[in-house]
């Protein structure tokens, strides 16, 4: 688009004048639609341009799409963010208002996010891609804290609107359950390109009611089975990730699951007829890409539209292993999902009945065996349907795709070593830098020119200036400017005071238990007790900074947050520890809050088990904002340490390789034996030391000490090497060789954009 000043004012003064407002007095929620509508006004004609285009295109399907607030990053990547900033001051309007816009929560963390990167990285890269996911009603979920644990509430995300998406009335499809039909009805949202006109399509599907009034119920005043009727339609894109606890939990997820890829797929073979395209030649004009496991029942559900049009099942398996690619994010069970065939069948009987033909026909071929079954037991293993019909299979970061060779797809590679393939993750680098941390990137680009912006490799030339005193003084200086504003943040939303010079470290994520906050916590705990009891002295102030949600059913990972919570309040409310030590848990973590994060932490937590994490992408966002890793070698932490050194890291822990040997021997009470200062740590979560009306700190403490499979992800057995890491993390913060670790973490990071991973997807497996 033209970026044209006047016609922007206009197509403005014009909206707000229809919503009943003017300039500055309009509230924040009005200026924001209707900027972002007026310049949705400028945009379509690129955007239908784009659409036309007659090129072979993939589908990225996926459950979810962590897409943040978009404005400044849609302002951004047309090249007129200081344009509409300076527009709207004529108007007496601050473009900052729009950081109280709610983020679209559509996402839980790192698979989401990625798949937002991925999407804004093809469009700057000119690569045809377009998202396919669910238009959830409500996002995952407002977190806040009541006496330090979760608690939930509806995110209501819509209450801003959504003027950056367009609902396509005429593209709706009918989806049919055994039970009941409902639609899907799309809405379009545009993928902006970095200042290069290209602009791909994120597609959501929204489900709605057939009959979503029926007057002679009403006039029956039957209007309760109206209601009814419409809630069980709109239901399937209410919510993110429904809780599964239950059978009706369980029916819902694979409702989404298949409403999600049923619509797509529709409305690809709807457009595909509409061109005159045949539909045996579907692989000509398109390429799917299956973002983990909850869109594989698209194999099932285009084998079973494409027999619908009269083409045999082999030949639609055939069409099928040129359409579909599988990516494994995590060996965890959650990315390795199973349906129980009772349960398929009443819902979605004539998918079962492919997925039955599927695995016959992979024991004809000699593949439907024990660990590479299909079907088993009356239990349909959707890892191993992808496997058997993918053309390609990729993990996420090196060690993660050795790990799926070597162990969790072993049986699978010795069948097809040809469909394994490693694609490592990346990020942004707009989103990332250009937008979050936009003084560090003046810095950069007035050094070694704009070319690192679209072609993050570029910034390793910044390696030059490391030992530049301007530069390393502007960097300081840039770091703690967005401490600062980081710490008024956090004392706005959070009611803590983090002094700008204290320490920064960070770990902010999912909350899981093998992503480890527990071993985070264990440390801050044990550190308070040493500084309190004069055992550690010349400790440099830090702040212990966490930030991560608690799926609603997962018990003891909401325990830990309360065990966190409680440390914080202990930790905060101790006058005599005020000038050493500070804890607080951001509540309602989402992208817009990691955006200050990862600009202003100094070391980044990065502490899952050794072989648990698949890649990580937060650690190469700090990566990219000159922070230090503090680490496993998980992940793509392995490939951090290659790039940037693991002399410029803080690198503890068991390796992969050590894991097994280790847990055949392990003792987690003769560690504590060993250990009496961690041993007081571990026994306050049930010795009555912390506040817990719920008793759920009990059940950590059970966690790591009972039962066959106590400390599982190792936590004490990593304490000592961890507490080892992190006392030279603290020794050595302040000084030269700190900045110059930090420095040449961000001149290495050119490996980890998102750039680089859609190229690789293009050419390794979609062949774009």
């Amino acid at each position: 688009m033209v970026w044209n000043e006047n016609k922007f004012l206009k197509e403005l003064d014009y909206l707000l004048h229809l919503a009943g407002a003017d300039g500055a007095q309009a509230d924040g929620k009005l200026l924001y639609n209707a900027v972002s509508k007026a310049v949705v006004a400028d945009l379509y004609a690129d955007w239908e341009e784009n659409r036309r285009r007659k090129t072979r295109r993939c589908g990225y399907f996926s459950a979810e799409f962590l897409i943040g607030r978009t404005i400044f990053s849609n302002l951004l990547n047309l090249g007129i963010l200081g344009e509409v900033r300076a527009a709207l001051a004529t108007r007496g309007i601050a473009i900052e208002s729009f950081e109280e816009v709610e983020d679209a929560a559509l996402g839980n963390g790192g698979l989401g996010r990625l798949a937002a990167c991925y999407l804004e990285s093809a469009a700057t890269q000119n690569i045809p891609l377009d998202g396919y996911g669910l238009r959830y009603r409500y996002g995952l979920f407002k977190q806040k804290f009541v006496d330090g644990y979760q608690k939930e509430e509806a995110d209501d995300w819509l209450k801003w609107g959504d003027p950056w998406s367009v609902r396509k009335e005429s593209e709706r499809v009918r989806v049919d359950f055994a039970d009941y039909s409902v639609y899907g009805v799309p809405y379009d949202t545009p993928v902006i390109g970095y200042k290069n006109g290209t602009v791909n399509t994120l597609r959501l599907w929204q489900s709605e009611p057939i009959d979503a009034f029926d007057f002679s119920l009403f006039d029956e005043m039957k209007g309760e089975e109206i209601a009814i009727d419409n809630f069980n339609a709109t239901k399937i894109t209410a919510v993110l990730y429904p809780n599964d606890n239950t059978d009706e939990g369980k029916i819902l997820r694979l409702r989404q699951q298949y409403f999600m890829v049923s619509a797509s797929l529709q409305d690809i073979f709807k457009k595909q007829k509409e061109a005159g395209r045949c539909l045996t030649k579907l692989d000509g004009d398109f390429v799917f890409q299956l973002n983990d496991t909850h869109p594989v029942l698209a194999i099932p559900e285009c084998i079973r539209l494409l027999e619908r049009e009269g083409i045999a099942f082999d030949e639609a398996l055939g069409i099928c292993r040129k359409l579909f690619h599988f990516t494994n994010h995590t060996i965890m069970a959650e990315a390795l999902e199973r349906w129980n065939g009772e349960m398929v069948k009443r819902v979605l009987p004539q998918i079962w009945e492919i997925i039955e033909k599927l695995q016959k026909t992979a024991e004809k071929e000699g593949i439907g065996d024990g660990a590479r079954a299909i079907v088993k037991d009356g239990v349909a293993y959707m890892a191993n349907l992808a496997v058997f019909v993918c053309g390609k299979v990729n993990g996420v970061a090196e060690i993660h795709t050795e790990i799926l060779k070597k162990s969790t797809f072993k049986d699978w590679y010795t069948a097809y070593p040809q469909k394994f393939v490693n694609v490592t993750n990346g990020i942004t680098p707009r989103r990332w830098m250009l937008l979050n941390n936009p003084k560090m990137s003046a810095e950069i680009t007035a050094r070694i020119g704009e070319g690192w912006q679209t072609d993050l490799p570029q910034i390793e030339k910044l390696k030059t200036f490391v030992t530049d005193g301007e530069f390393r003084d502007a960097f300081r200086r840039i770091k703690t400017e967005n401490k600062r504003r980081l710490s008024a943040y956090i004392r706005r939303h959070e009611g803590v005071d983090l002094p700008e010079n204290f320490l920064f470290d960070v770990q902010v994520k999912r909350l899981h238990e093998y992503k480890r906050q527990l071993l985070n916590a264990l440390s801050v705990l044990y550190i308070y007790n040493g500084i309190k009891k004069g055992e550690i002295k010349n400790f440099k102030p830090t702040a212990f900074i966490f930030g991560a949600k608690a799926a609603p059913g997962y018990y003891n990972a909401k325990a830990i947050i309360k065990f966190i919570n409680e440390i914080a309040k202990r930790v905060n409310t101790d006058l005599s520890v005020a000038d050493k030590l500070r804890v607080v848990f951001v509540q309602n973590y989402n992208v817009s809050y990691a955006e200050k994060i990862v600009c202003a932490a100094d070391v980044s937590e990065q502490i899952s088990m050794a072989g648990m994490e698949a890649s990580g992408t937060g650690n190469m966002k700090f990566m990219l904002n000159g922070t230090v890793t503090l680490g496993t070698m998980d992940g793509a932490n392995v490939e951090i340490c290659e790039e940037a050194g693991v002399e410029n890291n803080y690198i503890f822990g068991a390796r992969v390789e050590d894991i097994e040997t280790v847990k055949k021997t392990y003792s987690p009470k003769e560690i504590l034996e060993k250990n009496t200062r961690l041993k007081a740590c571990v026994e306050s979560l049930a010795d009555g030391t912390f506040e817990d009306g719920e008793g759920m700190l009990k059940a950590v403490y059970d966690s790591l000490l009972c039962g066959k499979e106590a400390d599982k992800y190792l936590v004490l057995y990593d304490f000592e090497s961890y507490m080892r890491a992190k006392f030279r993390v603290n020794e050595d913060y302040g000084t030269e060789e700190f900045v110059t670790k930090s420095l040449m973490n961000m001149t290495k990071a050119g490996k980890f954009s998102a750039d680089r991973s859609v190229r690789e997807y293009a050419e390794k497996i979609w062949e774009l």
